[in-house]
């Protein structure tokens, strides 16, 4: 298994960006891991965020869940991505075929293609994502005029914060102006130095960054509900590799029954596999305690994604848009059945 990190792509990304979709990567497949397998394995571009709230990809790579559903059809290349923005841009430059990302990357990918990029195939996780703040500080009130940190401009945290702020009164814009100061801030870790030194007054973070801050003496202020991680793959590798993609859900069913059943060793997975990318491995005590916000589903929720772009849409952040047509969530549903599991609807 060949493991990327986005700095290797995201230029060829940046260049090919404009309202390209994806391109599917390999030979077309007729079989998936189970049999009648391609003459040559399929190449399924993965990618996912360093994130503890993505611990569905983390675990499946492991313990080599997908890996072994594809079988001889198909050979997995992995790429860790530090936001959903980036994953975006990557998936609309043809640089993804598969990906794990947050609700509003997803609803922004399927906008700018006009709804011909993406289709979300599954839920993997909902919760693990917080707004924390500095000790002392117990209202949005006393927000105003205070600088938060959130991943990247128009991701699911940050929406979140921005409506949240809205919600109780306090202005912001997307230029870093109004009565609270957003400032998208990548990598995710660097907002929590940020935190730590007393730069900002604290941020809108999925786990384990939020976890993070907590430890570093930060409050919640707010469990953003909803879904938090998606699984979505290009309408194009879809089309001509409907039986990967089959392998791919397979793989992430598994990784999420795992997660469930064997709790301790998920941890350890998802830690193990995230510091291969990040080259550092988190405290275990962080792990655990992101794990613990975190619910890890295959039900993509679609209530919650609309809500998401109703929410992005009051904000200015993103223009009206319809979601008709973005789940495709047969394969997913043939895949719980085949595992004895209720079926999800949308």
């Amino acid at each position: 298994m060949r493991r990327v990190t986005v700095a290797a792509i995201t230029g060829a990304a940046l260049m090919l960006a404009a309202g390209c979709s994806s391109s599917s990567a390999g030979p077309t497949s007729s079989g998936s891991g189970s049999g009648n397998a391609d003459p040559a394995p399929v190449t399924v571009r993965l990618g996912f965020l360093e994130n503890i709230t993505h611990a569905s990809a983390l675990v499946g790579l492991k313990e080599g869940f997908f890996t072994k559903a594809l079988g001889s059809a198909g050979t997995l290349k992995p790429t860790a991505f530090s936001t959903g923005t980036q994953e975006t841009t990557a998936i609309l430059a043809g640089q993804l075929d598969a990906a794990y990302v947050g609700p509003n990357p997803a609803i922004n990918a399927w906008q700018k293609s006009g709804g011909t990029a993406i289709k979300v195939v599954s839920g993997a996780a909902t919760g693990g994502a917080s707004v924390v703040v500095a000790k002392g500080i117990t209202s949005a009130a006393q927000l105003k005029g205070k600088t938060l940190a959130t991943p990247s401009l128009g991701n699911t945290q940050d929406v979140a914060l921005r409506y949240w702020l809205k919600q109780k009164g306090l202005t912001t814009t997307s230029t870093g102006g109004g009565d609270a100061f957003v400032k998208p801030t990548t990598p995710n870790s660097a907002a929590v130095l940020e935190f730590k030194s007393g730069q900002i007054a604290g941020g809108s973070e999925p786990a384990p960054y939020d976890i993070e801050m907590v430890s570093d003496g930060g409050t919640v202020l707010l469990s953003e509900p909803g879904v938090t991680t998606l699984l979505v793959v290009t309408q194009s590798f879809l089309s001509a590799h409907p039986a990967i993609v089959a392998d791919l859900i397979k793989g992430q069913i598994q990784a999420n029954d795992f997660i469930k059943s064997n709790l301790t060793a998920a941890e350890a997975d998802a830690n193990a596999e995230l510091a291969t990318y990040t080259d550092k491995p988190l405290k275990s005590s962080l792990v655990a305690a992101s794990f613990k916000e975190i619910t890890f589903t295959d039900d993509p929720d679609e209530s919650s994604l609309t809500t998401d772009a109703s929410q992005a849409v009051s904000l200015g952040l993103l223009k009206p848009v319809t979601l008709n047509g973005i789940f495709d969530l047969g394969p997913l549903n043939q895949a719980l059945t085949a595992a004895g599991e209720p079926q999800v609807s949308s």
